[in-house]
């Protein structure tokens, strides 16, 4: 269920985006293009790297391995983005020590 919920919203970043922003809620979000498409904060998976190593399961299968004797592949890269941009629009400061450990920083 948890992956038709995420599509859910992916596929309407933009509208809760600008929503959130309408309203004036400081949100967190899962994915870094929700932050820079304008949102406050995001921490989750880079889905880029995870999609680097989709080529090699299929590889993998396409020589044969059954899928179900592939090892279960946990995200290992986590990203934090920080747009201080909108933190600056909602009137909120963003302490240094945060914006030491972002991967990246919108201004």
């Amino acid at each position: 269920m948890s992956c038709f919920r995420d599509y859910f919203l992916v596929n309407r970043a933009g509208l809760v985006v600008s929503l959130a922003d309408k309203y004036r809620l400081p949100a967190i979000y899962a994915f870094p293009y929700f932050t820079t498409g304008g949102g406050l904060v995001s921490y989750g998976i880079d889905p880029f790297d995870s999609f680097r190593k989709a080529p090699a399961y299929v590889d993998a299968i396409l020589r044969g391995t059954k899928p179900q004797d592939l090892p279960i592949q946990f995200p290992t890269k986590f990203e934090l983005v920080i747009n201080l941009k909108t933190a600056k629009t909602l009137g909120l400061h963003v302490p240094p020590s945060l914006l030491a450990v972002a991967d990246r920083v919108i201004e």
